[in-house]
Parts: C-alpha cells; sequence; structure tokens
C-alpha cells in the first residue's frame, strides 16, 4: 500500500527539483517501511498510524545511529510533505505529524578529531575482524574522507584501479561528483574487496537490495564497535562513520594541504563550482583541546 501512495505522491511533486524528490522519496521508503514494522501495523503501512508518536520516535532512532541534524530535517521536511499531501489530496489524515517536531541545530563546535589511542583501536578493530568488506568500507571513510552516502552509491564503472595508483568517482549527495585519487592504504582495502565481491553494478551490495544502504553502513560500523573489548569500546563508543570524513579532513591539513585543496578533495564545493571555504574551516578549525595542548608552548 505504501509503495502505490509514495508512487502517486512522487507524481505530485512537479515544482520541485529532481535531487530533492529522489532525497524525499528515499527518506519516506525508509520511514514507511520502519513504520510498518511496528507493533499493530501487520507489517503494511497503514496512514492511520503516521502518527507524531511515530514519527519523533523514528527521528531519535536516527539520532542514536548518528545520522546528522540536517539529514533528520530533511526526514522531517519530507514527511511534512507527505503529510500535507495525505491530508489534502487523499483525506487519508486529519493533521500533520510532523508539526511541533524540533530538531536540534547542526552543532558549529569543532568537529570530530580523533585521538590516537582512537585511531589505533578502530584500525585494530578492523584488522581483527578479517573482514575485507568492513576493511573497504573503513578505508573510504578513515583514508579518503567519504561521505557515507558517497560510499554507498559508489558503482564499479567509477572505480579505476591500478597496481600503483586508483581513483575513484563519488559524490552522489547533491550530485557534485568528484573524481579523487585514493591513498595506497585506501586503494589496497578496495581491490581486496572487488576480488570477492559479487558482480554488481554497486561496489557494495546487500541482501535486502541491489546496493548497501546508509543505514548498513552506519550498522557495520555499530556491529565493529560491538567487538571492541571494553577498555576499547569506552574510547569509540560514540564514533561515527562522518568522524572519519572529518578526522581525514585534520590529517590532511596536519600533511600541509590547503584549504582549497581539501574543500575539492571532500567535494565541498559551491552551485557554481567553487571552493566552499567555509564548510572546509569548520572541518578543519581548531578545537579546545588542541589549543589547550599548546598553552604550555608560549613562552614569556
Amino acid at each position: 500500500m505504501s509503495l502505490s501512495l509514495l508512487d502517486e505522491y512522487r507524481d505530485s511533486l512537479t515544482g520541485k527539483a529532481a535531487g530533492t524528490v529522489d532525497n524525499y522519496l528515499r527518506a519516506l521508503t525508509a520511514l514507511t517501511e520502519w513504520i510498518a514494522t511496528q507493533p499493530g501495523s501487520g507489517g503494511h503501512f497503514q496512514p492511520e498510524h503516521f502518527t507524531r508518536t511515530a514519527l519523533q520516535t523514528y527521528l531519535d532512532q536516527l539520532g542514536r545511529d548518528g545520522y546528522s541534524p540536517s539529514h533528520r530535517n530533511l526526514v522531517r521536511s519530507a514527511a511534512s510533505s507527505f503529510a500535507d499531501w495525505l491530508i489534502d489530496e487523499r483525506g487519508l489524515l486529519t493533521r500533520n505529524p510532523a508539526r511541533r517536531i524540533q530538531i536540534e541545530a547542526q552543532p558549529l563546535l569543532a568537529p570530530r578529531v580523533l585521538s590516537p589511542e582512537q585511531r589505533y583501536v578502530l584500525k585494530n578493530l578492523v584488522e581483527r575482524a578479517d573482514d575485507v568488506r568492513g576493511e573497504a568500507l573503513f578505508g573510504l571513510g578513515y583514508w579518503a574522507g567519504c561521505r557515507v552516502s558517497d560510499v554507498a552509491h559508489l558503482r564499479r564503472d567509477n572505480v579505476h584501479l591500478k597496481a600503483r595508483s586508483g581513483w575513484v568517482k563519488v559524490g552522489y549527495k547533491g550530485n557534485k561528483m568528484r573524481s579523487i585519487d585514493l591513498s595506497r592504504a585506501a586503494r589496497e582495502a578496495l581491490a581486496a574487496w572487488l576480488d570477492v565481491a559479487a558482480d554488481s553494478p554497486f561496489v557494495f551490495t546487500s541482501q535486502r537490495g541491489q546496493r548497501l544502504s546508509e543505514a548498513g553502513i552506519h550498522h557495520w560500523l555499530r556491529t565493529l564497535k560491538g567487538q571492541a573489548r571494553r577498555a576499547e569500546w569506552e574510547l569509540i563508543a560514540d564514533v561515527s562513520f562522518h568522524d572519519l570524513r572529518h578526522d581525514f579532513a585534520h590529517r590532511a591539513r596536519a600533511a600541509g594541504w590547503s584549504l582549497e585543496e581539501i574543500a575539492y578533495y571532500l567535494g565541498h564545493t559551491t552551485n557554481r563550482g567553487t571552493p566552499a571555504l567555509q564548510t572546509t574551516v569548520r572541518y578543519t578549525q581548531a578545537s579546545r583541546e588542541q589549543v589547550r595542548d599548546k598553552l604550555r608552548l608560549i613562552e614569556g
């Protein structure tokens, strides 16, 4: 039932950009499938179960799973638009469940910089897991700074690997594709996975669909962290996949990359194609801990 409703809803979105329609439909598909699994739904999405309680619970779960406030705001916006359509066009709802739901603002504090101990634990966990797919997923996040959407939508025909070089074309978010060269660590992990991966248009596949979803990647990282010993867990319990991207930016800056180079590599560009340096600055800004550690270096 939800599929036909979403198909009809999609046809009504004539005034929105194609990218927005795609984002809304992906968000609503995940939301309605989740609602269908909740008690009393009988495995099917029923509009009367599309309540404020359901939406708030789902958004809270996304937050616990590591999804950013901006992603949850997208889900809330899609849900609100879908609810208005169910009310006005189909008469299947009487109130919009998204109203009065607030998402916290995206924090403007310094993004995550992993400590040497956290990096050691994560890399050690990946190696101990002896999972070539996991090594490739981690490699694209940690060694290439890819977004979770970059990894989830990476296609085989956009991967070009040779013995001593390699590059990939990524940039699903906002349809801002870019070609980036890979470090040896990222290249070797990806090559090892492709040697054994099933033949598919996408590099990472799933038993549920043609590709591994963003949620599937977050699930992989939670499972990996779940294998940590207690002392390890205390160090990496709240590390998200996006933190790998932030940490890559800081390591690149420490290695001497310019802000323009980091902006290009991470895909921080404006609609005109110029580097979005304000975003990159936020990714690489100093943290309180970094400044505190350098106070002792001041002479006077």
